[in-house]
């Protein structure tokens, strides 16, 4: 299998590697993380660049590209650890774009992919844990007019976004709806996150609501699925940085007169944060590889992928941190705030052990050494 990326690829990754390196400074994102966790101005440079219409078709405005496109952007954007909540772009554009019908696609995507509108998914609950089909959210009809009524959690940027897509039950069955922030009945209460984000608790009472799909879990799965392959591109991007931000300090730190980097112990260390780094990159390709599946199998691999991911954070930011010693954990360095980034990466859409459950409830018979 040929997994060199393509020129037109390629001249993405080095477009957006050249904006982060440019315009989202340490020091820009400390000021964005004092003024509450998100800029409107950076999400609009993004949309800018047309990143926010990836996954929007060229009828509706966007660039029409895939997942290994997303990948790519991703990771950039990992390794900058850009909190601007782009990867929920992503989820919500693939969304309405593969389920909604033709005048929600038509409302939504043009803006959408001009950046005009911030569209999140707002689907966990208090008492789901992460298990998709645990949804309290109610929806009623009358006539063509649907309203919502429930509370979600850790939206992201949820005092800030423009509208969510919202799981709620529908006459016994999961569907999902497109509800705006500034309808009527809609509260938020905004926080930041423990890597410096923004996120925020929803509360719908009776607020107005647009079907996007009736076939709600099957929407809902792939909307996580195109999560999950985001996020673990963006962890690829982070653990990148973390393995350089460490390099570049065993290299210039001294114990005893010499550097940290000719301890043998210590060069073993990084040799095994290393291999962690190369699964995790394998297992997000794979994962992006993976999102035009069949719905097992895409399900199947996300969560494998995702697992990978989680314990190749773990391991990174830790070693990382003992590695730099207590300069490691502060605020005015930059490694305290990637290891901050990978400790929440690794809790979204699903933990470690989660996924790992995940894994292994869908192992089939052929699984196992003797398969």
């Amino acid at each position: 299998m040929d997994f060199n990326f393509t020129d037109d690829q390629e001249a993405l990754r080095d477009a957006v590697r050249k904006w982060v390196d440019r315009s989202y400074t340490f020091e820009r994102r400390n000021a964005i993380v004092k003024a509450g966790g998100f800029d409107r101005a950076v999400y609009g440079e993004l949309a800018e660049l047309g990143l926010a219409g990836l996954y929007v078709a060229e009828e509706h405005g966007g660039m029409g590209m895939g997942p290994v496109e997303a990948m790519v952007v991703m990771e950039e954007l990992g390794r900058g650890i850009v909190m601007e909540p782009l990867k929920h772009t992503l989820v919500a554009s693939g969304t309405i774009g593969a389920y909604a019908p033709e005048d929600v696609k038509a409302q939504w995507l043009p803006k959408i992919a001009s950046g005009e509108a911030l569209v999140v998914l707002a689907h966990q609950e208090r008492a789901a844990r992460y298990n998709l089909h645990k949804c309290e959210t109610q929806a009623s009809q009358a006539g063509d007019a649907w309203t919502v009524t429930g509370s979600k959690s850790i939206v992201p940027a949820g005092d800030h976004a423009d509208a969510f897509i919202v799981p709620a039950v529908a006459n016994g069955k999961l569907a999902l709806f497109v509800v705006e922030r500034q309808a009527q009945g809609v509260a938020t209460r905004g926080y930041g996150t423990q890597d410096g984000s923004r996120a925020a608790e929803v509360t719908l009472n009776k607020a107005p609501a647009q079907l996007l799909t009736l076939d709600g879990i099957t929407a809902l799965e792939h909307a996580v699925d195109v999560g999950i392959a985001a996020t673990c591109a963006e962890g690829v991007g982070a653990l990148d940085k973390t393995m350089g931000l460490t390099a570049d300090y065993m290299n210039t730190r001294k114990q005893f007169g010499v550097a940290l980097s000719t301890f043998q112990a210590l060069r073993h260390r990084m040799a095994d944060m290393k291999m962690q780094l190369e699964l995790a990159r394998s297992m997000s390709y794979y994962a992006s590889l993976k999102l035009n599946a069949t719905p097992s199998e895409r399900r199947r691999a996300l969560s494998r992928a995702k697992y990978q991911l989680g314990v190749s954070m773990r391991f990174i930011g830790q070693n990382s941190v003992q590695l730099h010693g207590g300069i490691g954990v502060t605020d005015e360095y930059a490694g305290s705030h990637y290891f901050k980034a990978l400790t929440q990466l690794e809790m979204a859409f699903g933990d470690t052990l989660h996924h790992l459950g995940e894994v292994s409830e869908r192992m089939q018979d052929t699984a196992g050494v003797f398969a």
